[in-house]
């Protein structure tokens, strides 16, 4: 009953005038960079950090959301028709998307892209209103030294999710633990890590990092590479699905929802992971794996039901625990920092109007995104015709002006611009940034709850393996650790074998 009760409230602020015009210009907002290559959720968020400071922190997080699974539909839109994934997550739609277009099916790909991602949403929103006090219940059992251990469990998740190297991810997860610790130490007074620096006395600002690493130095990639528009040929026919096509649909749109809602949970995972998961899953178990690689519908249902529901439920450890699952969700702690609201299992109590008027919001932007998505096809295709110097130096204006306006410090233009630098260097050596811009957020708490264990106990470091819940999390993420370095160490071992 009380679940009844709470998503009332949520509904009622999230249909507040102010909520509902922000959560549908959110919508609109991810639509259109989801359908911009080269631009993401995370280089967007980033950049629209300094507009939320006027605003309440509800509506701030409830546009932010918007924005973020906004993205996941509107990268279907132009994977399908243009064969050019405009998120990250979306370019498993272009394997069998495309090929459905070309088939003259693109109307009923962009359909099923819709209305499977709208259904996951909708499960996976239930998900997150049904498990949120119940896991907010069991975090308010955590002392100091599980939180420790709950946040060096999700960093070594999160490195050990990252593409590429684990050991490089590990090092930006490191790096950014010893960026978050730059400033003055609350308990001593002491400056440390700020090298005479008076403009790092308060520390690195969130905004300038984000920003940096993840909107300049997209920036500069895209400048490196050639402009090319593709023309769209493909003539989008009738949205209706036929019955067929309707029922082939329906088996790989529930297990993708299932995959995505899991895999979103897990720090590094969300909505990449799950749409690759899901499509390697359709082509194993799908009656018509045949058809893979031709334009198979189950190939677009599955991994786009996935995706938009890894992006929902990759809320639940931001909301129930403070810790953020990915990027996107570190930029969302940021935003509730800025806004005086820290994240954990006493937000549920603290702001329920913030915490439950979030959840019924994903419902409602579920719900805009399919209305305004399908009739506004034309128009986003339009969108890509607009060439790429004259959107450039608007973004980059705009950064400016925003970093500046938060303390009206040029200082923090120059570190803006620095990180932007610094995160095109990483895009060149593959490093990741979102494991830096993760131990960038959790490093500060990390230490937070790390002193105050070692208080607690006089010092005795046993008692991050005495307490169950702290052995147990530090045992998985050991095991996550091994699983990942085991592979290469046996590999080494056995090239040393052969010199030998």
């Amino acid at each position: 009953m009380d679940l009844f009760a709470n998503l009332y409230l949520g509904m009622s602020v999230a249909l507040s005038l102010d909520n509902i015009t922000f959560a549908l210009l959110g919508a609109f907002i991810g639509t259109a960079i989801g359908v911009l290559p080269g631009i993401g959720p995370v280089a967007t968020i980033s950049l629209l950090l300094p507009i939320t400071f006027g605003m309440s922190a509800t509506t701030a997080i409830i546009m932010l959301a918007g924005i973020y699974y906004g993205a996941q539909y509107g990268g279907s839109t132009t994977s399908i028709l243009l064969n050019l994934p405009g998120e990250v997550s979306s370019v498993v739609t272009t394997l069998e998307g495309y090929k459905m277009a070309r088939k003259g099916r693109a109307g009923a790909a962009l359909t099923i892209a819709a209305l499977g991602s709208f259904f996951a949403g909708t499960i996976s929103t239930i998900l997150v209103a049904a498990s949120g006090p119940l896991l907010t219940s069991v975090a308010l059992s955590f002392g100091p030294a599980d939180y420790f251990s709950l946040m060096l469990l999700g960093l070594i998740i999160s490195a050990v999710l990252a593409q590429g190297s684990i050991v490089k991810a590990i090092g930006m997860v490191v790096l950014g633990v010893a960026l978050g610790l730059v400033g003055t130490d609350v308990q001593t007074g002491q400056q440390r890590f700020t090298f005479g620096v008076p403009e790092l006395s308060d520390g690195i600002g969130f905004v300038a990092v984000a920003m940096g690493m993840f909107g300049i130095a997209e920036i500069i990639l895209n400048l490196e590479r050639p402009e090319s528009r593709s023309v769209l040929t493909n003539k989008v026919d009738s949205l209706w699905l036929t019955r067929e096509e309707a029922m082939r649909s329906i088996a790989p749109v529930l297990r993708g929802t299932t995959i995505g809602s899991v895999l979103g949970i897990l720090p590094g995972g969300g909505a990449s992971l799950a749409a690759f998961g899901s499509y390697m899953l359709e082509s194993k178990v799908s009656k018509y794996r045949h058809e893979f690689g031709t334009g198979a519908i189950e190939g677009v249902a599955g991994p786009e039901a996935a995706n938009n529901a890894a992006a929902q439920t990759s809320f639940i450890p931001l909301l129930t625990l403070g810790i953020p699952a990915n990027a996107v969700m570190a930029l969302m702690v940021g935003a509730l920092i800025i806004q005086g609201i820290q994240p954990g299992p006493r937000m549920v109590e603290a702001q329920p109007d913030l915490f439950w008027g979030l959840i019924a919001s994903m419902w409602v932007g579920n719900l805009m995104l399919l209305v305004i998505n399908l009739p506004l096809i034309g128009m986003w295709v339009k969108l890509l015709e607009v060439p790429y110097r004259y959107l450039y130096p608007a973004i980059l204006i705009f950064c400016a002006i925003g970093v500046y306006s938060l303390n009206n410090n040029v200082f923090d233009v120059y570190l803006t611009v620095a990180f932007g630098l610094f995160g095109y260097l990483c895009s060149k050596l593959k490093l990741e940034g979102a494991p830096l811009l993760i131990g960038f957020v959790l490093g500060p708490m990390m230490e937070e709850h790390l002193r105050r264990a070692m208080l607690l106990s006089r010092g005795d470091p046993m008692v991050f393996l005495q307490r169950p819940i702290s052995a147990t999390l530090l045992g998985i993420a050991a095991l996550a650790l091994l699983t990942m370095l085991l592979p290469a160490l046996r590999k080494k071992k056995e090239a040393a074998l052969a010199e030998g």
